[in-house]
């Protein structure tokens, strides 16, 4: 693989992060693969910041960075797109405004045709729980990287049973802190920290793999 744009991205060269995948685009290349290459650069940057060599401002700027990426690839995706009909909500949970795992993610299930609702950052538990009723969603997907927003995880898994909901969807959550001891005090039935796992785990929940 060309580490041309992993390189861009962790080096935050927003300039030549796009160029690239113009080019890319330009030459052929599947926007899957460049997805992919966009998400081994954010890994870098995630780990950088995890190991205090970057900052707080540096992984936002990974974010726009990517989210800038994603407009150029999205006329792109339609092309490649087959819908099937499973509908999936994800958000990132109360008080967490991080989103770049979820925009990967999104961007993946999307080009594999599914029908993603997406609510962006901030989301209550009752904001996910309406949009749950009002689509009929099959799974839920929460994004919650700061610590102290996985109450509110605990809290949409109890709002979801109490709406009646439980049986008839499978909850996937996924962020940094987050491991299997988060899964269990959470309720959630799965959890995936990695965007190409997570799409391969939900292909696999819908029988699509």
């Amino acid at each position: 693989m060309n580490q041309d744009l992993i390189n861009a991205i962790t080096e935050l060269d927003e300039d030549k992060a796009l160029e690239l995948v113009r080019e890319k685009i330009n030459k052929g290349e599947s926007p899957l693969e460049i997805v992919e290459q966009c998400r081994l650069g954010v890994e870098k940057v995630g780990k950088r910041y995890h190991d205090q060599t970057y900052y707080l401002s540096d992984l936002i700027m990974s974010e726009e960075i990517l989210r800038s990426v994603m407009e150029i690839l999205e006329p792109h995706f339609s092309e490649i797109r087959t819908q099937n009909s499973v509908k999936i909500v994800i958000g990132t949970i109360e008080d967490d405004i991080h989103d770049l795992g979820k925009n990967i993610i999104i961007s993946l299930l999307r080009s594999e045709g599914f029908e993603v609702y997406d609510l962006g950052v901030d989301v209550r538990p009752e904001q996910f729980i309406e949009k749950i009723t009002e689509t009929g969603a099959a799974i839920v997907g929460v994004s919650v990287v700061l610590t102290f927003s996985i109450n509110y995880v605990k809290k949409l898994v109890r709002l979801i049973e109490e709406a009646g909901l439980r049986d008839d969807l499978k909850i996937i959550i996924g962020g940094y802190p987050v491991d299997e001891m988060i899964r269990e005090y959470t309720g959630a039935d799965y959890f995936e920290n990695d965007a190409k796992r997570a799409v391969k785990l939900i292909k696999q929940i819908a029988g699509l793999a």
